[in-house]
């Protein structure tokens, strides 16, 4: 069978997976800031296409549209899907459109809606496939999505972004770009007292995580916040400064704990949305979570709080050994190129 490229376009980071013979073989993450505009994307796929190569087919989903480089989601799915299809020229590229399956080009703007951040719906989709009955959580850079699988299909209350937000079904909680800023959080323990929080991009949750030795390697690919290393030194300037200190102000384990504090609020966002979709009484009580993404070390901290299995997404696809962790931080890459591959085995 022909070589496939899964793609998942988003507003932040292009991921790419190559799917050869029932397995795959490359997996590529770039930066890719689209709010910095179009640009942006061109440079990313082609620093992809150099790491992925090319196919005769190509499948692809989108969060790209969100950006704010566009007027409305709609500008943005067929902005975002006319520019892969010209990155990618002469080649196939198909668009996932959840519940419609793939479509091409001359079919997307009639299909906007289903399109647009449907990368959650395809993971899912895949994840059906093996389970009947689960709570499949991807924990991204940005965000995570809380999808319950019910007889093996996907079952949410939601399917837009502003629906799944309103379900518990989508929760801005990522392991790489999720502002400290915006955690809700007021105060933070901090030397034995409540230390109020500096409203200011300063740190962002790869530092929290950099800090308590958890972030994935290569999970972070985006500059930080302040223009500086990616190290555990410069992670630890950036947290002191969301409390108006600097980092020599206070010793390392210090600041470590002040981390932990992050997380567990984080962790708290995600177990309370859980906790909202398992009152709905649909997921059996010996049912897993299946967690994917880059922070799905997070997400199997959450079945430990939820009393329930945990098993990975890399154990539900084929893959080289050397590439199995990336294609599951890149999921819905992969979901769409086994989805894709299985549509034209059984055609």
């Amino acid at each position: 069978m022909q070589s496939i490229i899964g793609w998942d376009i988003g507003g932040a980071h292009l991921k790419a997976t190559r799917w050869e013979d029932g397995r795959i073989v490359k997996v590529a993450q770039v930066a890719c800031p689209l709010w910095l505009g179009l640009d942006e994307l061109h440079r990313s796929f082609a620093e992809a296409k150099t790491l992925v190569g090319s196919a005769s087919l190509n499948a692809a989903t989108m969060t790209a549209e969100l950006c704010d480089a566009f007027a409305s989601r709609e500008e943005g799915v067929n902005g975002v899907a006319a520019l892969a299809v010209q990155e990618l020229a002469p080649a196939r590229v198909v668009f996932y459109a959840g519940p419609e399956g793939f479509v091409e080009l001359p079919a997307v703007a009639a299909n906007a809606a289903k399109i647009a951040s449907a990368n959650w719906h395809a993971t899912a989709s895949y994840v059906g496939l093996t389970h009947q009955n689960a709570l499949f959580v991807d924990m991204g850079s940005t965000t995570s999505d809380l999808i319950p699988i019910i007889a093996g299909k996907v079952k949410t209350q939601g399917y837009s972004d502003a629906s799944r937000l309103a379900n518990g079904e989508l929760v801005y909680a990522g392991a790489v770009r999720s502002y400290l800023m915006s955690s809700g959080l007021k105060l933070v323990p901090f030397a034995g007292r409540w230390v109020p929080l500096m409203n200011e991009w300063f740190a962002a949750s790869c530092d929290v995580y950099r800090l308590l030795g958890e972030l994935p390697e290569d999970a972070d690919v985006m500059e930080t916040a302040d223009g500086r290393e990616k190290t555990v030194e410069a992670s630890k300037a950036r947290l002191a400064r969301m409390l108006g200190y600097d980092g020599h102000e206070a010793g390392l384990a210090t600041w470590q704990q002040l981390a932990r504090y992050f997380a567990e609020v984080q962790l708290r966002d995600l177990t309370d949305a859980a906790h909202l979709i398992l009152s709905r009484g649909e997921i059996g009580e010996a049912a897993p979570i299946v967690g994917a993404g880059a922070g799905r070390f997070v997400v199997k901290r959450l079945a430990g709080r939820l009393n329930r299995p945990f098993i990975d997404f890399s154990d539900l696809i084929e893959a080289l050994p050397e590439v199995r962790t990336k294609a599951c931080d890149c999921a819905p890459a992969s979901a769409v190129a086994f989805l894709i591959a299985s549509q034209f085995r059984a055609g």
